[in-house]
């Protein structure tokens, strides 16, 4: 099994050589963290009713929207397994949403790729700015990343550690896809922690989470639950975590902020496979050994 890590904590980071991976559902917390800069800005408002969907931006980004969520779908796994060519994205919003809605906007809690996706393009209707464009702008040139950037190709994915990879379109991730190195994940995640990205406030909104229950099967959580973005909870002995984990045909990622350690870090782990719990628990042994525990 390939597996890499990488710590942040305050301006330093140790770890792998410059390997490009996919971030996969990371993308969501960096999306989130566009949304809530742009509501700073005045530009939206997280509580307005989104064009083609029934909820806010609010509950789009918290899961609390009731939409479905495209990954069950056989066909689309179907068409990913084969490397097929991206749906348009009207085809995938029609198939989804067959599925039916979950639940009354506000009235429940569940996962949606789909919302994220809608999400998106809110975000970039609003300020007129493509996704990429964004996060080059509002992350990526502030913190001085090097390699960090949305992949839309097959090309761009060919850049990426894994040579599984070359069989696979980022377009499947319809609400976008980052790659980078380890050290760029930490660094952005430590980076809204320790204020350089959103005001407190944001920040605090972020953490402000649907409870989801306690310990998982496979998984390090004792304490779940999920804000704007993130997966916010507890890992028994490092205590409180947040970050996202991320998974894709062959690859899965945790990056996580470990805010109560003696010394608080973050962790960013890649490895190959398909259990996220693996590269979890990676994480959380890395951040009791580097944070002092």
């Amino acid at each position: 099994m390939d597996a890499f890590w990488i710590t942040a904590q305050g301006s330093g980071s140790e770890g792998v050589p410059e390997r490009v991976f996919p971030y996969w559902s990371f993308t969501k917390t960096v999306l989130a963290i566009c949304a809530l800069r742009l509501a700073e800005d005045g530009e939206l408002d997280l509580d307005a009713q989104v064009n083609d969907a029934p909820c806010t931006l609010r509950q789009l980004l918290d899961h609390s929207g009731g939409l479905p969520d495209y990954g069950p779908l056989p066909a689309y796994r179907h068409a990913v397994a084969a490397d097929e060519e991206p749906w348009p994205t009207e085809t995938l919003f029609r198939r989804t949403m067959a599925q039916g809605v979950r639940f009354a906007p506000g009235q429940g809690w569940a996962y949606s790729n789909l919302g994220y996706m809608l999400a998106r393009q809110h975000i970039e209707t609003v300020s007129g700015q493509r996704f990429g464009a964004l996060i080059r702008d509002m992350i990526a040139a502030p913190l001085g990343l090097r390699g960090c950037r949305l992949a839309e190709s097959r090309e761009d994915f060919a850049q990426v550690h894994w040579p599984a990879a070359r069989r696979y379109h980022p377009g499947w991730v319809y609400h976008g896809c980052l790659i980078g190195t380890a050290e760029d994940a930490a660094l952005i995640l430590h980076a809204l922690f320790d204020g350089r990205l959103l005001s407190a406030q944001s920040l605090t909104q972020m953490l402000d989470r649907h409870e989801l229950g306690g310990a998982l099967e496979g998984r390090p959580w004792t304490l779940c639950g999920y804000g704007l973005g993130l997966m916010t909870g507890e890992v028994g002995a490092a205590g409180r975590a947040s970050g996202h984990s991320g998974a894709g045909p062959f690859s899965v990622n945790a990056v996580y902020h470990f805010p109560d350690l003696p010394r608080p870090v973050t962790v960013a782990s890649f490895t190959d496979g398909h259990d996220e719990g693996v590269a979890e628990f990676d994480a959380l042994r890395i951040a009791l050994r580097e944070g002092g525990a």
